[in-house]
Formats: C-alpha cells, structure tokens, sequence
C-alpha cells in the first residue's frame, strides 16, 4: 500500500495525543503543576493537528463532514464522530486545569475512555479489511492501543519528571514497561505478516484455480492507475528488515531504557532526569513514523492479484 505521509502524521500525532489526554483524564499529573497545564494543551495540539493532517488525504476537503454520517456501517464515519465527541471532556479537563488548578473526575474519565475508543477505531479503519492480509488481525487493534498508551506514558514522564511530582518515578517505570509490551505485540504482528500466505492468488482472483496455475499474459492497464499507485506500493523485505530494526532501537529500545534509567535516578539528579524522559519521547516519535511507514508499506492488497503481483 502507498504509505501516504498524511496518513502517518495522522495515526501517530492523534495516537500519542490521545494516549497523553488519557493519562491526564486518569489523573495521573499534578493539575496543580505548570507542567502539567503545558501537557493538555500539548495533548488538544496533538489531536488537532493529526486531524487537520487527515484531511490533506481527501480528494474533497470540504466534504469531509459527510463521512460522520454512515457511523452505522463505517469505521471511519465512527473514527470521526467519537474524535468529536472526544474533543468535549478533554477541552473540559484541560480548562479546569489550566484556569483552576483543578481536575474534573466527570471529564477526565469520560475523556479518557472516549480518547481509547478513538484510537480503537482508528486501527479498525484497517483491521476490519479482509482485502489486506496484513491488517486483519485482532493484533492490530492492539498494537495502536499500546503505542497510544505508550506514548502518552512516555510523555507523561517528562511532565511529571519535569514538575517533581511524587509519581514520576513510578510513571516512568509504568512507561517503559508499556513501551516494550508494545513493541512486542508489533514484533508478533510482523512475524504473522512474514509468515502467512497470501489468501489471494492469481487463481482465486480468476476463480479458475480449478483448472489448474494461473498465468497472467497481460495486466489490466499497460499505465499506472489509482489502483497501482495505492495499492501497489511494494518495498523489498531486506530494506523492510533494516527500517524495522531502526524503528524497533529509536521507537523502542532506546525509549525503554531511557526512561527507566530516568525513574532510577529520578530523585538524585531531576534535571538529568527530565533531559532522558523527552529523549525517549522523542525517540518513540521517530520510531513511530518508521513504523507506521512500514505498516502501510508492507501491506499488500488482494486487488493486486489482478496485475500479476
């Protein structure tokens, strides 16, 4: 599939946002610290701008509230309403604490909830295809929901580290832990991905398997089209290998231990401390771009089946 960079940004700024207003829904900063004003607002700019980026994605911008009405049917259509939705609690914890100090339990909670909704449903806008193997999973849903709430961990961290609250050693931990339970769902994703067959062949696709190999004489379109630039994008397996390792050092490993060395010497050098938390953040921000890069790009739709791929 072609990995399209509005697409990326979306999936990995609205995840990290929305894991980040899940963590401050669940109570889990100060509302009293500096800091932790400075993450909700971080939190809504997160959001907002993985959504507007979604848009760039849409041949028609400006018909885009048409897809809030087949929720019925629709992962998307659900994706948006409850982004919406989501946007009410949060905006509501996040003026509490910013004007008063204060946190709401009745909006913070409901936040948080509606924030883990969201992203489930956006995992759903490709697990839910049967059409591509790699994605029809149940292991994709759980994959976005842990690095959501990785990410929102991580960078809980630093704000927590940052404002000396009592927790952040222990939060820290709880990130690192969850950084690596997340990265091992995505490392038994991409086994299940190298390891399963196609279920669509050249046969199937025909429906004259039953007499006997399938060869294609020619393709369907002698140019490119939609079909082949959207669904045809392939990346060979050695360089696939090489980009997951580096997202699996930045997006992962560096991040887990940063962090946990950031909660061990939490109490003797803070600001030490605070500098390991955001290196982490932002190592699983690079690492989540590669991914997510891979995620689209390793994808192989059956569609494909009719052009001999």
């Amino acid at each position: 599939m072609h990995p399209a960079p509005s697409i990326i940004i979306f999936t990995v700024f609205s995840g990290l946002g929305y894991g980040l207003a899940a963590a401050l829904g669940l109570n889990l900063l100060d509302p009293t610290a500096t800091a932790t004003k400075a993450a909700h607002m971080l939190a809504i700019g997160l959001i907002g701008a993985g959504l507007l980026s979604s848009t760039l994605h849409l041949g028609n911008p400006q018909r885009a509230w048409r897809a809030l009405s087949q929720w019925r049917s629709s992962w998307l259509s659900r994706e948006g309403v409850l982004a919406l939705l989501t946007f009410v609690p949060i905006a509501c914890a996040a003026w509490a604490c910013i004007m008063n100090g204060r946190y709401i339990l009745l909006a913070g909670v409901p936040g948080a909830v509606l924030a883990a909704l969201t992203v489930y449903c956006t995992s759903m806008i490709y697990a839910s295809l049967r059409s591509v193997d790699a994605w029809y999973t149940p292991l994709t849903s759980f994959c976005y929901l842990l690095f959501s709430a990785a990410g929102g961990l991580l960078a809980a961290s630093f704000f927590a580290i940052t404002s000396g609250s009592s927790n952040a050693a222990s939060l820290a931990l709880l990130a690192a832990v969850a950084n690596f339970a997340a990265w091992s769902a995505k490392w038994r994703w991409r086994q299940r991905l190298k390891a399963t067959p196609p279920r669509s062949s050249a046969e199937t696709a025909t429906g004259l398997g039953h007499l006997g190999a399938v060869r294609l004489l020619e393709r369907p379109h002698m140019t490119e089209n939609y079909l082949t630039h959207e669904m045809g994008f392939r990346i060979a397996r050695k360089h696939a290998d090489k980009l997951f390792g580096l997202a699996l050092v930045f997006g992962g490993l560096m991040p887990s231990l940063l962090v946990a060395l950031a909660s061990a010497i939490f109490s003797a050098i803070p600001l030490t401390s605070a500098f390991l938390a955001l290196l982490a953040t932002v190592g699983y921000l690079v690492g989540m771009l590669v991914e997510r890069w891979l995620f689209f790009a390793e994808a192989r739709h059956a569609v494909m089946s009719y052009y001999g791929s």
